[in-house]
C-alpha cells in the first residue's frame, strides 16, 4: 500500500480509480479532512471525507470514522447530507457524501430572529428522525461548525440549516458502559463529560448553537448562573420571553430537567418571518391578554401547514438528486447486462433446441413405440401409457418453444410487432424451427398409428 499523501496535494488528482476528481479544500483537521470533487460518472459536485488511519492516536478514531460511514449509508432525510459510498485508498478512508451548498454557521457571525427560528424548525424535524431510529442515533457533536446554512433555491421560500458531522455519532446502545467522551467543549451537555450521552444531549446543543447565533457570543463568554447558562440576561431585549423560556428549557444542565423534544417548545413562539414586536405581546389588562390567546390558537394550524410544506419541498428536492445518481448507476448497470445477454442468447437458443429435439426422439419415436410393442405381450394398459407420453411430450415441447421465444423476443433483441394482435412475431429462423419440429412430431404419429395396423 503507497503511502498516503497530505490532502493539499490531492487537490488536482483523482480517487477511486479516477471516478472522482479532486477540485479543492473544504475544511482540515487535526487527523482527517473534507474535499471537494468531481464525480465523473454524472458531472456532480461531491465532498469527500478522508480520514487518515495511519497516525491514528487510538484505533477508537478509525472506529468512530468508520462509524459514520455505517450510519449515514442507511439515513435519508433532506437536512442530511446522502452518503454516495465509502473505500480506503492508499492508507486512508474516505466517505463520499452529497455536496451541500453554503457556508457554516460558524462563519456567518450573528443572525437575525427569523434566521435562529427557522433553524430550531430544522433542527426539531432533524433530531426527530435520528431519535426516532432503532437504537436512536445520537449525534453528540452539534455546533455551529457541524451545521450548513443552505441558501433559498429557486422552489424554496427560506434557507434550510443541514446537519454534517456524523464522527461523533453513536448508533448502538451500551448496556454495560463503554462509551467514549467525544463533543465540543461549550456545545457539550454536562453528561458528556461522563461518557453518557441521550436524545436530550443533542437538544443541550442545538440550543447553544441557536444562543451563539443570536448573540454572536462563544458559550463560555456567555452570562452563567451556577453551571446553567443565564438565557435571559445573556439575550437582553432580543428576545422574545417564549423564546428565552424555550431555550432555557433546551440548556438545562440537569438533564431530567431539559426537554426531551423540541417540537412542543416551537408550538409557543411565532412563525418565522411575522412581526417580533417584543413589547407588543405584553398585555396590559386581563381582557386584552384573554383577546390574544385565541389568536395564537387559530395561527399555530397556519405554522404547522407552512412547516410541512417547507419540509415537502426539501424532500423533493432531494429526490431528484436520488433520482439523477440512480438515472447513472441504471445506464452502466443496463450497458453490462445488454453485453451479457448479447452473449448468452445464443447459447441459449441452442440449448433449448437440443432439449426439444431430445424430447421429440425420447418422448415421441423412442418411448412410445416401445411402449406399443410392449403392450402386444402386456395387454393395453401399456398402450395407454403411450398415449399419455405422447400428451406429455406434447407439452414438454409447447412449453421450450415459449421459453425460446421469450429469450429471442427480449428487449435488447431484434423483434417485430404484430400491431393487430399485440404479440411479438418470431424471427424467420425460430418460425423454420418450429415447423420443422411439427413435422417431426406428425411423422412420428405415423409411424407410431402404421406401427399399431400392422399389430392387428
Amino acid at each position: 500500500m503507497s503511502e498516503a499523501r497530505p490532502p493539499h496535494e490531492l487537490i488536482g488528482s483523482s480517487l477511486r480509480e479516477g471516478r472522482y476528481a479532486v477540485t479543492g479544500m473544504l475544511g482540515e483537521g487535526t487527523q482527517g479532512a473534507t474535499l471537494e470533487a468531481v464525480d465523473k460518472r454524472n458531472g456532480q459536485l461531491v465532498a469527500v471525507k478522508r480520514f487518515q488511519v495511519r497516525g491514528a492516536r487510538s484505533w477508537k478514531e478509525v472506529e468512530l470514522a468508520e462509524r459514520e460511514a455505517q450510519v449515514l449509508s442507511r439515513l435519508r432525510h433532506p437536512l442530511l447530507p446522502g452518503a454516495i459510498e465509502h473505500f480506503e485508498e492508499a492508507g486512508a478512508l474516505y466517505l463520499v457524501m452529497d455536496h451541500i451548498e453554503g457556508d457554516t454557521v460558524s462563519t456567518l457571525g450573528s443572525a437575525s430572529l427569523d434566521e435562529v427560528l427557522w433553524f430550531l424548525h430544522d433542527a426539531a424535524d432533524v433530531l426527530e428522525y435520528l431519535h426516532g431510529q432503532t437504537p436512536p442515533i445520537i449525534h453528540r457533536d452539534i455546533k455551529p461548525g457541524n451545521v450548513i446554512r443552505r441558501p433559498a433555491g429557486d422552489d424554496e421560500t427560506r434557507p434550510s440549516y443541514v446537519l454534517v458531522d456524523f464522527g461523533s455519532v453513536r448508533n448502538t446502545l451500551r448496556l454495560n458502559g463503554g462509551s467514549t467522551m467525544v463533543g465540543t467543549f461549550g456545545y457539550m451537555a454536562p453528561e458528556q463529560l461522563q461518557g453518557r450521552a441521550t436524545a436530550s444531549t443533542d437538544i443541550y446543543a442545538v440550543g447553544v448553537t441557536a444562543l451563539r447565533m443570536l448573540t454572536g457570543t462563544e458559550p463560555e463568554h456567555l452570562p452563567h448562573e451556577g453551571l446553567d447558562i443565564d438565557v435571559r440576561k445573556a439575550l437582553g431585549k432580543k428576545a422574545s420571553p417564549d423564546l428565552v423560556a424555550a431555550l432555557e428549557a433546551m440548556v438545562r444542565t440537569n438533564p431530567d430537567e431539559r426537554a426531551s423534544s423540541i417540537a412542543p417548545l416551537l408550538a409557543k413562539l411565532p412563525r418565522p418571518g411575522a412581526t417580533h414586536d417584543v413589547t407588543s405581546r405584553r398585555q396590559p389588562t386581563g381582557t386584552r391578554q384573554a383577546r390574544a390567546e385565541p389568536s395564537s390558537a387559530r395561527g399555530e394550524p397556519t405554522r404547522r401547514k407552512q412547516r410541512k410544506r417547507d419540509r415537502r419541498k426539501q424532500r423533493k428536492r432531494e429526490q431528484r438528486k436520488q433520482r439523477k445518481r440512480r438515472t447513472g448507476r441504471a445506464t452502466a448497470d443496463d450497458s453490462q447486462e445488454s453485453a451479457a445477454l448479447a452473449i448468452l442468447r445464443p447459447l441459449v437458443v441452442v440449448a433449448l433446441s437440443l432439449s426439444r429435439l431430445a424430447v421429440v426422439i425420447a418422448l415421441v419415436v423412442v418411448v412410445p413405440v416401445v411402449l406399443s410393442v410392449l403392450s402386444i405381450a402386456f395387454g393395453p394398459k401399456l398402450r395407454k401409457a403411450s398415449k399419455k407420453v405422447l400428451a406429455a411430450a406434447k407439452r414438454a415441447d409447447q412449453a421450450i418453444v415459449r421459453a425460446r421465444r421469450r429469450v429471442v423476443s427480449h428487449p435488447n433483441a431484434r423483434v417485430r410487432i404484430d400491431a393487430t394482435r399485440a404479440r411479438v412475431a418470431p424471427e424467420p429462423m425460430e418460425q423454420h424451427n418450429e415447423a420443422a419440429a411439427e413435422r417431426e412430431l406428425a411423422a412420428a404419429e405415423e409411424a407410431r398409428a402404421e406401427l399399431e395396423r400392422r399389430r392387428r
